[in-house]
Order: structure tokens, then C-alpha cells, then sequence
């Protein structure tokens, strides 16, 4: 059999290459390692632990209940991840926390939890007449989700108990304090302690009420900068300010 010409050799030669350089390509990058992608279970942990910080302080049992941050999710791991609470917002019922990651690729993601608080909460056992005064027979606790309940909502009898009835109340109503005539915790033109509550800090000042109001009702302050925010009183005479 007669060897090939030289020139088919060549061209033979020449189909081979790309074959031979695209499997060289694909096992390049078949060895590149992926981009590496978050865990979701430090995300997890992080958002759970600061929420457990947060609700610390509230009563009764606190019970949080995590959306599992997304497993498909595209971000970059991070190297330290910083959770933290939109501005306005307090763990408690249904929110959003935000967790954010700084180095070594800067990312903010969100993730859905709900924060339930289980403790004992007054109900009216009987109805009650406008103008009446509230007597022991006339109320009850009962145990239930306060984040559930309109704010405001009284957690003691002797919040009740002594005071006029503003309005007729239906039985088994949560009992909330606009309900009652209840003393004022401040009084316009009083000095009182204003603190600012956010996502980590606590902040506290002085300023002048510019309205009456009765514990857990709204009250505007006029800060020393002139400056006039609007909190909830608290009783003692101090006033918190949710940023």
C-alpha cells in the first residue's frame, strides 16, 4: 500500500487540532473551581441569634418562626454576616429582617420571620356600661399571642381595675387602655425622658410634652434642638420613640 502524500498527512494533521485543543479547553475548565455561594444555614443561625437578642426584654414566651433563607440563592459567601432591622420596624408579629454582608463582596438580602409573644392579656368578662367602674368581676386574663392583639392592649388588672369605662365595652373583648379613663402618664408642658429604641441602640434625652396622654397612647415632644417627635407615653412619665 503507498504511503499517503505528504500533503494529506499535513491536512490530516490539521482536522485533529481543534478536536484536541476544545477537549484541552473542557478539561480547564472542569477543574476551575465554581464560585463559591452562601450557606444558607450561617444565615440561618445569624437572623435566629439576633432575634433571640432582640426579643429578650419582651414578655411572657417568645416564639420565632424563620422563612429558611433561599438555598438557590446566587450571592457570594461572606466572611461575616451583620443582621440587622429596617428602620421603623420592632420584632414583633410579622416582619422583614435584613442581613448584610461587607466583605468580601458587599450583598443585602432579606429574609421573612415572624416573632409571636405568648403571655396573659385582660379581656372584659362581662359587658361593661359606659362611665362604670371597672371591678375585679369584670375582667379576666387570658393567655394569647400579643402581637395578635391591638396595641395598647392591658396585661394586668390593676391597669383596669378603679378606673371609668369611656364607652360601652362587649364581653370578651381584649381590653385596651383608650378604653378606660385612665390618669395621664404625662401632661402637657412636662419634662419627660425621651428614649429612642432602633435595631441595637438605645438612646436617651429630655423634652417637653405638648399633649396629655395616658400610658401607650401618642404623644409629640419637643426635643431642646426644637425639634418635635411623636412617641407612646410609658408610665413614670417617660416617652419611647421607635426609629
Amino acid at each position: 500500500m503507498k504511503p499517503a502524500p505528504c500533503h494529506a498527512r499535513r491536512a490530516n494533521r490539521r482536522s485533529r487540532l481543534p478536536a484536541a485543543a476544545l477537549l484541552a479547553a473542557t478539561l480547564l475548565l472542569a477543574a476551575r473551581p465554581a464560585p463559591a455561594q452562601q450557606s444558607p444555614e450561617p444565615v440561618n443561625a445569624a437572623i435566629r441569634a439576633f432575634l433571640d437578642k432582640e426579643t429578650r426584654a419582651l414578655p411572657g414566651r417568645v416564639l420565632v418562626t424563620l422563612t429558611p433563607f433561599d438555598a438557590r440563592n446566587q450571592l457570594p459567601a461572606c466572611s461575616a454576616l451583620v443582621p440587622f432591622l429596617p428602620a421603623g420596624t420592632r420584632a414583633w408579629g410579622q416582619i422583614s429582617v435584613g442581613v448584610r454582608c461587607d466583605s468580601p463582596v458587599p450583598w443585602t438580602a432579606y429574609q421573612h420571620a415572624h416573632v409571636a409573644v405568648m403571655a396573659e392579656h385582660l379581656v372584659t368578662r362581662q359587658p361593661l356600661r359606659a362611665a362604670q367602674i371597672v371591678g375585679p368581676a369584670d375582667v379576666e386574663l387570658r393567655h394569647g399571642d400579643l402581637t395578635a392583639l391591638p396595641d395598647n392592649t392591658l396585661t394586668d388588672p390593676s391597669q383596669a381595675i378603679g378606673h371609668h369605662a369611656r364607652y360601652a365595652v362587649a364581653a370578651g373583648v381584649p381590653l385596651r387602655g383608650e378604653m378606660l379613663r385612665i390618669p395621664p402618664a404625662v401632661i402637657q408642658g412636662q419634662a419627660v425622658q425621651v428614649t429612642s429604641v432602633g435595631p441595637g441602640f438605645r438612646i436617651a434625652g429630655e423634652g417637653k410634652a405638648l399633649n396629655n396622654a395616658a400610658p401607650g397612647e401618642s404623644v409629640r415632644v419637643r426635643m431642646p434642638n426644637g425639634k418635635v417627635v411623636t412617641g407612646t407615653a410609658r408610665a413614670g412619665g417617660s416617652v419611647e420613640v421607635a426609629f
